[in-house]
């Protein structure tokens, strides 16, 4: 499976936000997982059923939603 495959959106699943194959751990968990100071490897120990790509894949998908031309702020 390529790493940009193993990022899904199913409405059906974690209302429609980013998973890993299908699964329920949401992108942003997994980031935020990341961004506390968790290494992969203590991710991957903690969470049987994640392997490194789907890592990988989560940070690849946010380098992608970065990577836009243009941001725009909506006013609320």
């Amino acid at each position: 499976m390529e790493n940009h495959q193993r990022i899904t959106i199913d409405p059906n699943i974690c209302h429609g936000k980013p998973c890993i194959r299908g699964m329920r751990y949401p992108v942003e968990c997994i980031l935020e997982l990341l961004s506390s100071g968790m290494s992969i490897d203590e991710i991957l120990d903690d969470y049987d059923d994640l392997e490194r790509d789907d890592i990988l894949a989560v940070l690849l998908f946010a380098t992608r939603l970065t990577q836009v031309k243009s941001i725009y702020r909506v006013v609320q």
